[in-house]
């Protein structure tokens, strides 16, 4: 049995989808979880109790906890950790693997042109705190040998069929689909990755059913040389057969915005992400395995023909 802890959003979806080259048994489990495969099966539980963690987990071999929270600083302090420390005691009690789906907001951001997994720690945002004490407490017991874990870090990302959190599905993908001007953060001319969420979930699955992946963590394949935010809209507006406009949102006008809007002020601490190149390297993962990220072109091309075509 392989679980999927918060297999409702994108990632859970596709690692449902590419774990079905390495088991026929797979757990999803959410809230409401839904079906991906017809061979799933289904299991509700809130990762906030334990006694319903304890009882998802149970039987599983490898768990992947690819749940998300609200993207709300004060709800990520109160339930990530909560979260976090449910799902090691389950595995541990049930002997099971871990596998992590994290970001990169723990990185020190006078590191973030060229990102490994050896980038220093050093996170200045409450979420990067939050995602930093996460991290820590798996690698923690890891360390202790009391937990097999792995941690597998993406970029950004973006991919056909995401329904939100993707800042390139809602800021520049469906207002040039509408012939409206995209938005974009800060400046246009800084280079930014994008972890393309089929390749996500493909490489997260391997990882999983890779014994000698654990007790380490990983990059996920992202390709390499990315474009900046203007090549990126043009390239999107080229793809989608429209013209190539956008309106840039500075520090100031997002401030403002965040008195009207929350996400908005959320977003706010995050910026930081914007204002310097963004280069996320996979050097690592595709040295180990026979995966190569898609190429930035593909997967501009294979969105626009399965959600706008």
């Amino acid at each position: 049995m392989q679980t999927i802890l918060g297999s409702g959003g994108v990632i859970g979806r596709e690692l449902a989808k590419a774990l079905t080259q390495y088991t026929k048994d797979i757990r999803l489990v959410s809230r409401n979880p839904k079906k991906v495969n017809e061979t799933d099966t289904l299991f509700a539980a809130d990762l906030l109790k334990p006694d319903e963690v304890q009882n998802a987990v149970k039987g599983s071999e490898v768990v992947y906890l690819t749940v998300g929270v609200q993207y709300n600083s004060a709800i990520w302090e109160k339930n990530w950790p909560i979260i976090v420390s449910n799902v090691i005691e389950a595995c541990k009690q049930h002997r099971s693997k871990l596998v992590f789906f994290d970001n990169i907001y723990m990185y020190d951001p006078d590191f973030l042109d060229g990102m490994t997994e050896e980038t220093p720690i050093r996170p200045i945002s409450q979420k990067g705190k939050v995602r930093t004490k996460i991290a820590q407490m798996i690698l923690g017991e890891v360390a202790t040998n009391s937990l097999t874990a792995l941690i597998a870090r993406s970029a950004d990302f973006y991919g056909p069929s995401i329904e939100q959190n993707c800042m390139l599905t809602e800021s520049v993908f469906k207002p040039l689909s509408k012939a409206k001007k995209a938005n974009w953060l800060m400046n246009v001319n800084l280079k930014h990755s994008f972890t393309y969420t089929p390749d996500a979930g493909k490489a997260t699955a391997l990882l999983g059913n890779t014994d000698d992946a654990y007790n380490q963590v990983w990059h996920l394949p992202t390709a390499a040389n990315p474009m900046t935010g203007k090549q990126w809209i043009d390239e999107i507006a080229k793809a989608l057969g429209t013209k190539s406009q956008y309106i840039l949102a500075p520090k100031f006008v997002i401030s403002i915005m965040g008195l009207f809007m929350p996400i908005m002020k959320e977003v706010k601490e995050m910026l930081y992400q914007y204002d310097r190149h963004y280069v996320f390297n996979s050097d690592k993962f595709e040295a180990r395995f026979d995966m190569k990220p898609t190429a930035y072109l593909d997967g501009i091309r294979e969105i626009v023909e399965m959600d706008y075509r």
